[in-house]
This record gives structure tokens, sequence and C-alpha cells, in this order.
């Protein structure tokens, strides 16, 4: 039997306390040392959003630096200079273990498994009734497993904790395998412990039945892939998501653009949750994806943080998505005090600095981020209270297409129909049938690469599964940020290990081609 442990805030040098979300309220008790302060539901329910609000950070998952390492996809890239080195070293797959902003992607979830443990250690003491403890724990066991869910995709093996452990002890990395087998396990207690859904409006934004049965298709369909390849795993896939779509409680909004200006609407199965008054910005939207080029009425600039890769959006299909994802025309402002106005230019026009387009669907926010009209731009904020959706029903509608296809040696009626509602509500005509297996995966693949375009990590972790990094970067366009690695291409479906860890922890293996 293999031993696990529960990694502790100092091994890893991670941030333990942070403000939590309006909606998600946290008690200060959520931060204090574990075993001697859960006695009461309320204690409980205060450690598991404090979870939650371990997610919703700078140094987490609130800010563009959660997708550092996933710029490699063809669906981000960002500015060939000012500050932007971090994220640039990883488009060009020259990134490297001492990348700053990388951390986010590796702290963030430590620091939150850190609590997670807490609760799952300790909230059978609780003084409270079985079902409402059952709830509570159920959720810190989803969030563990999308902790390691996003380690395990983005660093290979990790560490395998859940146990206290001494500040001088020095767990080793675990095998993928192993860190899948967690990830199963702990989403499989979530679900059966977890409620279908919460009537209490208090309850938004927290992991129900629904949330881990879609994650579970998701980690099955990963699983199929790099770097297992067990693709027995399609079948479970498959049933996970026929599950979530047989509930009937979602369904997927009329307007693709609307998805991206109201929070928890009816295709949101989980998403964190943000509160700006409450010290909990979300700061992807707004600035980070509006281009250097432009400024507001009242002075306020974009931070030209991401945008796409120019063939990413020229191979994009004609359709009111493809039209709602990417904005094209930019608004440089002329003139100033009471005579300012903005002249419009394309996106490849000699006056942009960057010559791409950039995200549309990121701009507004909810009402909070870029405030502008079609011909002028009145202000545009960093901080947003925009709700940034881990898993919307689109992602379990393609996910089952795909698995019931690659489980069944060729689509079925209910995969088509799976695919057909995402292409419907995109403005496009129903997929060719008659395709076989592999077609069919091709062209799901394809769905979700502008269907989650820019959308933390989705479309690098297809490239990953699928192994098609060299095929994308055969499709780059030769004006892109150019590729800087002329090693084996394979070295960089991972990320490397911070180098600080790999120096406190002298059994550990960097990955190869660090």
């Amino acid at each position: 039997m293999k031993t696990r442990y529960s990694m502790i805030v100092a091994l890893f040098g991670v941030i333990s306390i942070f403000s939590c979300k309006k909606q998600l309220t946290e008690n200060p008790k959520g931060n204090l040392t574990p075993v001697n302060y859960l006695k009461t539901q309320a204690d409980l329910d205060a450690a598991v959003a404090s979870i939650y609000a371990k997610y919703a950070v700078d140094g987490a998952y609130a800010f563009t630096n959660k997708s550092t390492s996933y710029f490699g996809a063809d669906d981000l890239t960002t500015d060939p200079g000012l500050n932007k080195g971090d994220m640039r070293a990883f488009d060009e797959l020259n990134g490297s273990s001492t990348n700053s902003s990388m951390l986010a992607q590796w702290n963030g979830p430590w620091t939150a498994i850190y609590q997670a443990n807490n609760v799952i250690t300790n909230y059978a003491q609780v003084n409270s009734t079985d079902d409402l403890k059952r709830k509570a724990a159920g959720q810190a066991y989803f969030l563990r497993a999308w902790g390691y869910y996003n380690l395990v995709r983005t660093f290979g093996g990790v560490p395998l904790v859940d146990k206290l452990i001494s500040v001088n002890d020095r767990p080793p990395r675990a095998s993928v395998s192993d860190i899948y087998n967690l990830i199963i396990s702990d989403l499989k207690i979530a679900k059966s412990w977890l409620p279908v859904s919460y009537n209490d409006p208090k309850q938004i934004g927290r992991a129900n039945q629904m949330a881990a049965r879609a994650m579970l298709a998701d980690v099955y369909l990963t699983m199929a892939g790099w770097p297992l390849k067990q693709t027995a795993n399609y079948a479970l896939a498959a049933s996970e998501a026929d599950t979530v779509i047989r509930s009937g409680n979602y369904n997927l909004m009329s307007s693709y653009a609307s998805v991206f200006t109201t929070n928890n609407n009816s295709e949101s199965i989980f998403g964190l949750q943000f509160n700006v008054s409450g010290g909990s910005p979300n700061r992807t939207y707004g600035s980070s994806s509006v281009p250097l080029d432009e400024v507001a009425a009242d002075g306020s600039g974009g931070w030209d943080d991401y945008y796409p890769e120019i063939n990413f959006f020229l191979n994009a299909p004609k359709c009111d998505r493809t039209d709602a994802t990417f904005y094209t025309t930019l608004k440089l402002r002329q003139g100033s005090g009471n005579n300012i106005t903005f002249k419009l230019v394309p996106w490849n026009s000699p006056e942009t600095h960057a010559g791409h387009p950039y995200y549309k669907k990121f701009r507004a926010g909810v009402g909070d981020g870029v405030i502008e009209t079609a011909n002028a731009i009145q202000s545009i904020n960093p901080s947003t209270n925009k709700t940034t959706d881990i898993i919307r029903y689109p992602l379990v509608l393609l996910d089952y297409a795909e698995a019931q296809a690659m489980s069944a040696g060729g689509p079925s009626a209910a995969a088509y129909a799976a695919v057909n509602q995402v292409r419907t509500r995109a403005g496009l005509p129903n997929l060719q049938t008659g395709l076989s297996a592999t077609d069919f995966q091709k062209a799901v693949v394809n769905e979700r690469a502008y269907e989650f375009a820019g959308e933390f990590g989705i479309r690098w972790f297809d490239i990953v599964r699928l192994q098609l990094l060299s095929e994308v970067i055969a499709a780059r366009a030769s004006n892109e940020n150019p590729i800087n690695f002329t090693g084996d291409i394979t070295q960089r479906y991972l990320a490397p290990i911070p180098q600080n860890d790999i120096y406190i922890n002298s059994s550990w293996s960097q990955n190869p081609g660090y």
C-alpha cells in the first residue's frame, strides 16, 4: 500500500490566508490550525468556504498567470515585448523552472488541497447531522480532486498527499496513474455525498453532484489519451456525461455572447465566484484581454496580456459564435479633453502594434470590465465580478459526443445530437453524418477549440491528451512569437516543476527537457 500525505503550507511556501467571496462567506476560523477548531457546522462550513477562497486569488486562478504554461496552445499568445516575458516563454515553448508566473499554477492548488485535507481529516468530529457533514466534506473531496486534476495535467506526477506530515518530511512524486486514482476516488465520494442541486441562493457557487459527475467524465476522457492512453475509460466518460445530460438540470444559453456577461447562468455547472467589493476580484476579464492600443475616454488602458494566434482566428468557422468570440475592430483614441473621439481600425492595421485580433468575449465581464459602445470606450477596468466558469454544459455535451463515439467505434445518433446542440447555438449547420469514429473525434475536438477558445487550459489539455502539438506548430503563422525549442516536442506537454521545490526535495527529478 502506498503512503499518502497531507501537504502542509510551509513545505511548499504557499500562502495561507486570502479573502473569500460574498456568496461563499468565509469565517476567520476557516484559516486556523486544523484538528481543534472544527466543532460546529458553522466551523465546518467556514473551512470549506476557505478552500474555494484559496483558488480565487491572484496566486492561484484569479489572474492570467493561471494559464502561463498553457500559452503553447494556438488559442493563446501574447505580446512580443512589454512585460509579458513569462507567458511569452511558454508561447515560444521555452518556459523554464524559474518562471515566476507559473508559480500560480503550482502553489494555488497546493494551498487549496491543504485546506481540503483539513476538512476531510476532521469533518467527522463536528457536532452536526451526517447529511450536513457529508455535504461539506463532499465539496472538499471535489475541490481536492480539481486541484490534483490541474496539477497532474500540468506537471505530471506530483506528491500524493492527504495526511498531516512534519515540515521536514519530503514526500516523493507519485506516478500519474496514482494521482488519477486519487482523483477518481475523491470524485466518486463527492458525487455520492453531494446534492444534485442547492435550493438556497446562498449556496450559489458550491459544487454539487452534477459538477462531480461532469468533472469525472472529463477526467475519464483525459485518461483515455496521453500519457495513460487507457481507452477503456471512454465508455466511463460517456456514462458520466450522459447522466448529467439526462438530469435536465442544464441547458445552453440562447446567445453565446450572454454566457460571458452573466454569472451562474443555465449552462454553468461549476465556476469560481468573485466579488470586487469583498476583496476577491477576477482579473482575467476586462483590462487583461484589451489591446495596449486602446485607451478609454477616462485614460484607462488595455494590458495586452493575451489574445489568439492569427491562424487560429482565421480558421474559425463563420458563425455567430465566432463574431461573439473575437474582437476585430480596435478603437483608437484621438484628441483630448472635451474633444476625444475614436478611430476604428481593423485588427491587422499597421496602426496597431501587435497586428492580432483579440478576444471580445472576455471584455465586458458582467458590465464591470470594459464599458463601451460600438464607437467609443468609456473605461477599461482590470477587476470584475465575473464568474470564471470551469465546467460549462457544452463541455459535457462534447465530452459525451467524443467519448461515446470512441468507445463504440463510431458516433451514435445521441452523440450527433449532443455536438449539434453546441453547433446550433453557435449558428452552424449540423455536423456531417456518416463520419468514422476518428473523423468524428477530430470534428468534436475542433468544436471544443472554438466553443472554449481562451478558456483556462481547455484547448491546451486537448492538444496534450491527443498529442497535437506538432500539428499546431505547423499551422502557426510566421509572424507569431518564434518557437525557441529544438528538442523533443513531446517534452513540452508538461511544465517544469518550480526550481525552488526541486532544491528542497532532493529525491525529485525534474521533468525531461528542463
